[in-house]
Parts: structure tokens; C-alpha cells; sequence
């Protein structure tokens, strides 16, 4: 077991995989009996330090269907500087690399305090942005602006009416772009070098004002977004009031579309957007446009509609009550970080390509990407996910951005894979560095087969149930965008049983008798609490803050998803050093500081006598010094989280009765409740005033049907 675990992680370190199995049965047969499938978490720019990329820039061919890389086979013209692929025959010429492009897209229909805050945001990022990269500015409110950026000393802009949708001729068209000059015309006039227009662009955002448009007593501002991200690539904010893609009208007395709303087909314009939204977002990534969403306000801002924007092209999507606060201002900052080399931690343009041996062929792939629709020998007819295909474009990638792979055994039962045998898989992932060169890294690695008759000892062994915990939540989630969620929730209950029946030791009709071995055995657990995350549950939840958990989950690493669906619980107290905790309701206790952290959210929760201590400021007195550390301790460790998760974090400090202390009380396991506190006689947590069954009950229940003879 622990050989496996060390060779788990070793392999993670080094190629950014983590697989369910690390044995591959034999058969389709056996593979299926499994219930996990064969599938891996693939972490395409996984940061090492010890790999240094080869000093020379891939040049591919320029045809889609081929992308093949400039070899020795291919026949070079140097003079013409043109060169002939010797797989499809494209003559290509050898051109120059592309510089990076960032589009501003600017609602000025927000309130002066978060304008001002937003337009301070933005012109700081104009000194992190790669110097040679080209820049551009998009405003909107009722009227969408164009600002051409080539004018000196005069501030010239092309208007756009907002109710009116535009073809990409007809915009060409308006803004006098012949479609032969596109490329460079553009260029020229929208988009210039950071370098150049660093001043002018400072004071031109300096310099925006409000949308002038009066907006009526009980109305809301009439927003174009759906016609802004139809002219550019980046879409920020407020939910769209009028036009293409708007979702809910200017009347203020009208809400905003809830789960309620959408459950009871009452969301009047809800089909209409996404319709409209998953087509931008399509011509998007046909064109490797990352698209980033910003949304900044109390109210919801229409993200369910336009998540496809950013989900199909790998863009960001930060969600926050205003611009004027630190969670918005430290996040935006982050994504120009940069790593130890000091480059930017971002890529663009990626494409991966995924090869297998003859005995597997890939079934699909989840997370930030769309479907290239090649077709080859390795594609399963068997689709999981984004399936049919062997190739995904990836729009913008980092350092963390995650995809879960999943593969098919293809050989019989009756015509296994012989044993000794390795299978072989191989990710070929070429994307843009931030530095413009293209960079091909490659990944492959092997496993391998194994008898399911002779070696199932092995097998389970080789079961990593971290990572299958996060390969199955995604398949859960990918199916909750499209089936409903009693549905979802009977899909994973069947396939935990199934798992259950397959591995676990028992005698028939006797639950006290179920046994799971080491490697089996917190992968239970995990569905207990993926069942209760907001990911499946949208009770409480509004539809846009389902969009934006999901988003993230989607496309995070292993172990900020484990975070994400089983939060990490930590104990402070005077009896030791802080301390991982179960995260269970017996973990509360009045002498007790727990910091909880749910990848979206910082708990600080102080237990009922610590708060009345601190109440009482004994943390002032010189004779208490101890609890004043002990205050301080979460506080730091919080603000080392805080300064490196990307997006940032939502920080509560919360204490025993107050108000937001129903962050921590959501999320833990109800072992103890207001129907069972004093069961036990002994020193005992918080009760939690909820229906939901705890961990134990819901333990209980499944073995209970896992040993039934009924199954």
C-alpha cells in the first residue's frame, strides 16, 4: 500500500497525472465490473522546476485538421521561406509569432464608488502586462464603445447600438475595417503595444464617466453586454437588460431568475441568452479568445446564462459584492502573477492531443475545453463527457488548470490483454507561452495490465481513491448541467453501492460484518460530503453561485477539489499545536478556535468561551499573552492561504452564535443534533440544528444495502 502511494505521488510530481487505477484490467469486461473507470487527472502546465523547455519554437502547420510539427521530412524553401508538411502537403509560411491580446470590456453602468475603484484596478494592470503585448478598451453601458487607441490628443470611438445584434461583416463594416485589412488595419487602430499607449490608455480610463442615459425611478440601467461580447473577446459584469442575451428586464419590481424560477420553466429569458451566450462562446474558442468575467454586485449578474463564455475558453470567472474590496482587487492582480522564472503564469492557444496504445481508446474529457472532432482509431464510441474526439482546444491555460481523461479497455473478455504488458498513454498539449514562443510538452506514461481473477489483491491496491473521489464528482457535476438533481444524486448512489459490493468484504445480509480495506476506504466518505456540496445541492444557493462553484471545480487540481468537496478543518487551542480535525460537529467546542477552509471561503470560528475571553479583552492583558498567540495563530495561517489561492478567498471570522457561523455549521457532519445531543455521555460539540442525516447513518445505510442478498 504504501509503495503505491509513493509511487502515486512521485508520478504526480512529475508528469501532473493522477490515476484511478494504477493497474489497468485486462477486458472491457472487467474494466467495466470496476465501476471507477480507467481515467486520470491531467495537469497539462504542472510546474517543474527541472524541466527546462528545448530552446526552439515548434512551427505547425497552418491547416486545422493537421497541426502536424516542422520535421526533417518536409521539404523547406528558404528563400520563399515556405515549407511543404509532409502529412497533409499544406505549403506553410514561416511567420512570426503572435503577440498577446488584452481586451478591456468595461461596464460603466455601475455606481461611482465601484466605477473608480474598477478604473484604479485596470490601470494598474496596465504596468504588469507584458510590454510588447497589444491592448484594447471596450465600454458599455446602453451604447457600446469602441475607443480607437492609434488617435493622439483626441479621443475618438466608435458607437454601437445595444438592441441590435451584428454580424462580424456588418461590425467590420462600421467601424470602415476592409476585411482584406483586417489583420493589420485592426491592429493598428483598436489594438496597439502596451508600451506605446500606456499613458494615453491610463488617462483614457482615468477619464471614464458614468453611462449618461438617466435611468428612471424603479428601473434598472439598460446594459448591452450581449452585444459588447458579440465585438470583443472579454465580457465583465452586470447582468445584460436589453438586446441579444439579456436576462431579466429593466423593471426593478421584476427579480432576477431563481432555481425555483427555473425548476418551474417560469425563467422567461433564460433559453433565449444561453442560446444566444453558448454560440459567442463557440466562435470564441474557434478562435483561441479566452474569455475572463468579472462580476461584481449584490445581485445576481447573469453568469448562468454566461458561464459557457468563460468554461468553453478557459477563461476566469471571479464572483464579489463589489470592485471596491479586496477580493476583487487581490484577484485581479493574480492573474498577472508570475512564477519562478519570472514569466507569467498563463498560456494560450492550447491544443491537446491524447494518444493510446491499441488496447485503449479515450472515451472523453471534462474541464475547460472544447472538442476538435478528430476522429481516429483511439476514439471511443463510448463517450464521457466532451467525447468523440482525440484532440481539445484549451483556450488559456495555468499552472493549475486541470482535465480529467477517461479511457476505455477495448480487448473482450474473451480475448484479454496478455499479461507483462505495459499500456501506454500520451498527452501531446502545444500552446503559447506568455512570452509568445509555441511550446510543445509532451507526457507519456505507462501502466500496467493486470488479471482481474488472479490479481484483484493488486488492483485494489493500485486504487487511488483521491483522485477517482475527483473524477467521478466531475462526471456528477457534468451530468447535473444537463439532468436533474435527484437524478444525479441516484447515479452516484448506485455507483458508491456498486463499488461497495465489488470490494468490500462482508457476509451476506450481515452489515456489522462489512469491511473496506486502507485503499478503499475514505472514498465513502467523499461521496458523503460531495453529496451535500453546492456543486449537487443548490438549496441556498442562487443560480449564479452554482455557476461559479462549479466553474472552479471543473478546473482546479487535485487537491484544491479534495478541499473543495471535503473542506480542511484545523484546531487551535491551549493543549498543543494546531491540529487537522474531523470535520464533524463533535470538533466544536467552547475552548476550541477552528479555521475551516472550503477553497472558497476562510472560517474563523471562535468556540463560546473563547469568545466571551476575547469579548472581555483579556487578549489586551499583559498576564494573558498566551491567548493573545492563540488569537493570532489562525490569523496567520489564514493570510498565507489568503495571499496564494487563486481566485481569492472570502474571509469570515465568525464565534458561537454569531450570525455567520452558519458557514462552518453547513458544512460539517451533524453526528450531533438537536435529536441526539445527549446520547453519549461525554464531553460533547456544537449541536446542529438540521434534518440531514450524518455520516454514520449514512455509513450505516450503505453497507446495509451493500450486503444485501436482494442486490
Amino acid at each position: 500500500m504504501a509503495m503505491f502511494q509513493e509511487f502515486i505521488q512521485q508520478n504526480e510530481d512529475r508528469d501532473g497525472v493522477r490515476f484511478s487505477w494504477n493497474l489497468w484490467p485486462s477486458s472491457r469486461l472487467e474494466a467495466t465490473r470496476l465501476v471507477v473507470p480507467v481515467s486520470c487527472l491531467f495537469t497539462p502546465l504542472k510546474e517543474c522546476p527541472d524541466l527546462p523547455p528545448v530552446q526552439y519554437e515548434p512551427v505547425l502547420c497552418g491547416r486545422p485538421n493537421c497541426r502536424a510539427v516542422l520535421n526533417p521530412l518536409c521539404q523547406v524553401d528558404f528563400r520563399a521561406k515556405i515549407w511543404a508538411c509532409n502529412f497533409c502537403f499544406q505549403r506553410n509560411p514561416r511567420g512570426p509569432p503572435t503577440p498577446l491580446i488584452f481586451l478591456y470590456v468595461v461596464d460603466i453602468c455601475l455606481e461611482e464608488e465601484d466605477l473608480q475603484a474598477l478604473k484604479e484596478s485596470l490601470q494598474m494592470s496596465l504596468s504588469l502586462l507584458p510590454p510588447n503585448a497589444l491592448v484594447g478598451l471596450i465600454t458599455f453601458g446602453r451604447m457600446v464603445q469602441v475607443h480607437e487607441l492609434s488617435c493622439e490628443g483626441i479621443s475618438k470611438s466608435y458607437v454601437f447600438r445595444g438592441t441590435k445584434d451584428l454580424s462580424a461583416k456588418q461590425i467590420q463594416v462600421s467601424c470602415h475595417l476592409a476585411h482584406r485589412l483586417l489583420g493589420t488595419f485592426f491592429l493598428c487602430r483598436f489594438l496597439q503595444p502596451v508600451h506605446k499607449v500606456d499613458m494615453n490608455l491610463t488617462d483614457l480610463l482615468g477619464e471614464l464617466q458614468r453611462d449618461p442615459w438617466p435611468v428612471s425611478q424603479g428601473k434598472r440601467p439598460l446594459r448591452s453586454t450581449g452585444i459588447a461580447l458579440s465585438i470583443a473577446v472579454v465580457i465583465l459584469l452586470c447582468p445584460p437588460t436589453q438586446g441579444p442575451g439579456m436576462v431579466v428586464g429593466d423593471e426593478l419590481k421584476t427579480p432576477i431568475r431563481s432555481w425555483h424560477d427555473i425548476q418551474k420553466d417560469n425563467a422567461r429569458h433564460l433559453k433565449k441568452a444561453t442560446k444566444y451566450y453558448e454560440a459567442l462562446a463557440n466562435r470564441a474558442a474557434a478562435n483561441g479568445h479566452c474569455i475572463d468575467i468579472y462580476a461584481c454586485a449584490l445581485d445576481q449578474t447573469g453568469l448562468l446564462e454566461m458561464k459557457c463564455c468563460s468554461n468553453l475558453t478557459g477563461g476566469h470567472i471571479v464572483m464579489g459584492d463589489s470592485f471596491n474590496t479586496s477580493l476583487f482587487k487581490q484577484t485581479f492582480q493574480r492573474v498577472f502573477s508570475k512564477d519562478y522564472n519570472n514569466e507569467f503564469r498563463m498560456a494560450f492557444g492550447a491544443t491537446l492531443e491524447v494518444k493510446t496504445s491499441r488496447e485503449l481508446k479515450v472515451s472523453g474529457a471534462i474541464g475547460p475545453c472544447v472538442s476538435l472532432n478528430s476522429k481516429g482509431p483511439c476514439v471511443s464510441e463510448n463517450e464521457m463527457g466532451v467525447g468523440g474526439t482525440s484532440q481539445w482546444k484549451v483556450c488559456s491555460l495555468n499552472p493549475s488548470t486541470t482535465l480529467a481523461m477517461y479511457f476505455e479497455v477495448v480487448n473482450q473478455h474473451n480475448a484479454p490483454v496478455p499479461q507483462g504488458g505495459r499500456g501506454a498513454i500520451q498527452f501531446v498539449t502545444q500552446y503559447q507561452h506568455s512570452s509568445t514562443q509555441r511550446r510543445i510538452r509532451v507526457t507519456t506514461i505507462a501502466r500496467n495490465w493486470a488479471d482481474v481473477q488472479s490479481q484483484m489483491q493488486h488492483i485494489e491496491s493500485s486504487f487511488d481513491q483521491e483522485a477517482s473521489a475527483v473524477l467521478m464528482a466531475r462526471l456528477a457535476v457534468f451530468r447535473a448541467e444537463s439532468e436533474e438533481g435527484p437524478d444525479v444524486l441516484r447515479w452516484l448512489d448506485r455507483q458508491l453501492i456498486r463499488l461497495c459490493q465489488k470490494f468490500g468484504q462482508f457476509n451476506k445480509d450481515d452489515p456489522a460484518s462489512f469491511r473496506l480495506s486502507e485503499s478503499l476506504s475514505l472514498y465513502p466518505q467523499f461521496m458523503f460530503h460531495l453529496r451535500r456540496s453546492p456543486f449537487l445541492q443548490v438549496f441556498n444557493n442562487s443560480p449564479d453561485e452554482s455557476s461559479y462553484y462549479r466553474h472552479h471545480f471543473m478546473r482546479q487540481d487535485l487537491t484544491q477539489s479534495l478541499i473543495m468537496i471535503q473542506p480542511i478543518l484545523y484546531s487551535y487551542s491551549f493543549y498543543g499545536p494546531p491540529e487537522p480535525v474531523l470535520l464533524d460537529s463533535s470538533s466544536i467546542l467552547p475552548d476550541r478556535i477552528l479555521l475551516m477552509d472550503t477553497f472558497f471561503q476562510l472560517v474563523i470560528y471562535h468556540g463560546e468561551t473563547i469568545a466571551q475571553w476575547r469579548k472581555a479583552g483579556y487578549q489586551e492583558m499583559p498576564e494573558y499573552e498566551n491567548f493573545k498567540q492563540l488569537l493570532q495563530a489562525p490569523l496567520d495561517d489564514a493570510q498565507e492561504i489568503l495571499q496564494t489561492r487563486f481566485p481569492m478567498p472570502r474571509y469570515v471570522d465568525t464565534e458561537h452564535g454569531g450570525s455567520q457561523a452558519r458557514f462552518l455549521l453547513s458544512k460539517v457532519n451533524p453526528s450531533q443534533t438537536h435529536n441526539n445531543l445527549y446520547a453519549w455521555g461525554q464531553e460533547s460539540g456544537a449541536p446542529i440544528l438540521t434534518d440531514d442525516v450524518s455520516l454514520q447513518v449514512f455509513m450505516d445505510h450503505l453497507k446495509k444495502l451493500a450486503v444485501s442478498s436482494a442486490a
